[in-house]
């Protein structure tokens, strides 16, 4: 086998293994990699986006994380969309969705970032969404509490809760597709979206219910003071069908930082601290007297997390349909990108 036939077997072989989730190549024949700057929007962002470049190493190229180095500071997805014209597959720019992936080219600034070549996006409305995925939150609760008791069902809770703030999130929405955040402002949306609090009883049908009267209010008042829009939203909830947005799903493409701080630390919260008192009282109610009593509840307390800490370096988001787009997308970029390394070998060797 000649040298370009085993390096197109290599590129066979890294591209298999990494269709199937597994790791490809060992780091030993990497020495000659290419380097990749990623440019990403904050330093927040970092850890995540090192989490998604790592299910794709490869003998080829080699992924580097970071913020955009500037003398003035400033941070964020404006800079990243600067940098487009200077963009190529040796730096690559990867930014929160927002509203961007919905609009399509609808707006000036999620038509350039949709035709971008060289950038990617989440999707979902950011990277918090991702963490914050229904599936996963069992498992947070479980390495926060060492509790693996199934006293809440997340994933019909998120669908319930989605579908409650469905009808305002379509008025949000729309009003930022329109700019004219005077509609229905980001502030106004939070207020409308949040939960105060969680029941757990029923599965939270209580709190849900307590949504849905918030929510019905809020859209009377838009739908009196704009009745000109009601046909508009129609037309425009069917568009957003299209690209993915259904009622149940909602959730996945609301405001990031809303959902994690506002709906789904709440929620975890409430669920960790019942697991909490039931390993606390299980612990009591043993056979275990005086010092090794202590002990125990001791070994118990310690082995404890901070749910935010781990709901942050949640990664069990991967069988997310949107994430699965990312993926493809980046899996693209790399087979064009490797392709073009192994064809600039042969013709070195012919040459």
């Amino acid at each position: 086998m000649g040298r370009v036939s085993r390096q197109k077997y290599r590129y066979n072989a890294y591209r298999d293994n990494c269709i199937v989730g597994e790791k490809s190549l060992p780091q030993s024949i990497d020495d000659g990699r290419e380097q990749v700057n990623v440019f990403v929007e904050g330093y927040e962002d970092v850890a995540f986006w090192r989490g998604i470049f790592d299910h794709f190493d490869n003998p080829y190229l080699r992924f580097e994380i970071s913020v955009p180095n500037r003398e003035d500071l400033p941070k964020g997805k404006k800079v990243l969309m600067g940098m487009i014209p200077s963009s190529n597959k040796n730096l690559l720019l990867c930014v929160d969705s927002d509203f961007d992936y919905l609009f399509g080219d609808k707006t000036e600034q999620s038509a350039q970032i949709n035709r971008a070549e060289y950038m990617f996006h989440t999707y979902t409305y950011a990277t918090e969404n991702y963490l914050c995925y229904a599936p996963s939150l069992h498992n947070v609760c479980v390495k926060a509490t060492k509790n693996d008791s199934h006293i809440f069902d997340f994933v019909q809770f998120m669908a319930d809760y989605s579908r409650a703030i469905y009808p305002v999130f379509l008025w949000y929405a729309y009003s930022a597709q329109l700019s004219s955040e005077n509609i229905f402002t980001l502030v106004d949306f939070k207020n409308t979206v949040r939960l105060g609090y969680v029941e757990l009883d029923n599965n939270g049908a209580d709190t849900i219910a307590w949504l849905c009267r918030n929510v019905q209010r809020r859209v009377s008042r838009l739908e009196s003071e704009h009745p000109d829009m009601i046909d508009e939203l129609d037309s425009f909830a069917d568009y957003l069908l299209e690209k993915g947005v259904t009622p149940d799903t909602t959730y996945l493409y609301m405001h990031g930082h809303t959902l994690m701080d506002n709906v789904v630390m709440i929620l975890l919260n409430t669920v960790c601290d019942k697991l909490r008192q039931m390993s606390v009282a299980k612990i009591n109610s043993s056979e275990k007297k005086g010092l090794p009593l202590r002990n125990e509840m001791s070994n118990y307390m310690n082995s404890l997390r901070s749910i935010r800490d781990v709901l942050l370096d949640n990664e069990n988001y991967t069988s997310c349909p949107l994430y699965k787009r990312l993926r493809e997308d980046i899996q693209s970029y790399i087979d064009r990108t490797i392709a073009g390394i192994l064809a600039r070998k042969e013709l070195s060797v012919k040459r």
